[in-house]
């Protein structure tokens, strides 16, 4: 089954390669677009497009896109660690293995959160856009912990604006590389996408306002178990925020962690995972709150660290 989009090239695009323009607009990887294309599904005034081929103000690309799937899930065999916390006719809330897409997307073929609870025949609210319906916050691929989603569109609604209110408590442990000076505090700098990678973010003047605040839980001999709770929550927020400041995410080697003390901990993914939830129900306005502890993974590493 297929989606076909149609895309008007902006004037700031003009000049630009189809795969590095295409791929800004649709906020997808260079990759992703490139095998698009690859495959004959970007055309032009009925003229298939190459990779090299130049964009031109105004210029309309057809794209013809494969429609994310919901990877359904079989068994619990499939998604080992995929927990139902909680949940009530307008809420859910689930633990979230690391290796699961918190929604489909073009060109991931891995398992998603709402294929999952769509197997075990939970339905999510229908607001959003078709492939985030019911998502109300997401966590990245490699990312454990709690997560919550809407099944009723008024939960859908409330959540939605809790979130953008930031009055929902979203609290993480993380293991990064090195002592922290000071051993709590906070980290308020803007975060914008990364120029030379379309999966990278970075610390950026003009980038959206980004606060974290960490405070230091136990200091190892080549690592700090620190608690984060996230004022905004921009994509990798974390991740970038720790690398900026010279502490890596223990395993994140993609922001710069130490690939060798990866490998020792057997991390194939960066030490994160969110340990809190909390917020008013949306419908009952009942404060509710949900925890969640360490996987298998994240236990291990952070043992051998401290065995070390």
């Amino acid at each position: 089954m297929s989606e076909l989009k149609l895309l008007q090239i902006p004037e700031g695009l003009a000049g630009s390669r189809v795969d590095a323009g295409v791929a800004k607009m649709l906020g997808l990887s260079r990759t992703a677009v490139s095998e698009l294309i690859d495959a004959g599904k970007l055309t032009s005034s009925g003229k298939v497009l190459s990779k090299s081929d130049r964009l031109t103000a105004d210029q309309l690309v057809e794209i013809d896109l494969e429609a994310p799937k919901n990877n359904l899930v079989i068994n619990a065999d499939d998604v080992p660690g995929f927990k139902i916390i909680f949940q009530d006719e307008h809420i859910v809330v689930i633990d979230k293995p690391a290796g699961v897409a918190s929604h489909p997307s073009v060109g991931w073929v891995g398992p998603t959160v709402p294929g999952a609870l769509l197997s075990l025949g939970i339905q999510l609210s229908t607001s959003g856009a078709s492939e985030r319906q019911g998502i109300v916050q997401r966590l990245d691929v490699g990312t454990s912990g709690l997560m919550t989603l809407a099944k009723s569109e008024l939960a859908y609604s409330r959540l939605k604006q809790a979130f953008r209110d930031r009055t929902v408590q979203k609290t993480y442990h993380a293991l990064v590389q090195g002592h922290l000076d000071p051993m709590a505090g906070t980290f308020d700098a803007p975060i914008a996408r990364h120029p030379k990678s379309e999966f990278k973010f970075h610390v950026a003047e003009g980038g959206k306002g980004s606060v974290t605040h960490y405070e230091t839980l136990e200091m190892l001999r080549a690592a700090s178990l620190v608690e984060v709770i996230l004022e905004t929550g921009r994509t990798h927020q974390i991740r970038v925020h720790f690398s900026a400041f010279r502490h890596p995410l223990v395993g994140d080697t993609m922001y710069g962690a130490d690939p060798t003390l990866a490998a020792k901990l057997h991390l194939d993914r960066q030490w994160l995972h969110a340990v809190k939830l909390g917020f008013e129900h949306p419908i009952t306005g009942e404060q509710v709150q949900f925890e969640s502890s360490y996987p298998a993974d994240l236990e291990q590493a952070l043992e051998s660290l401290r065995n070390g």
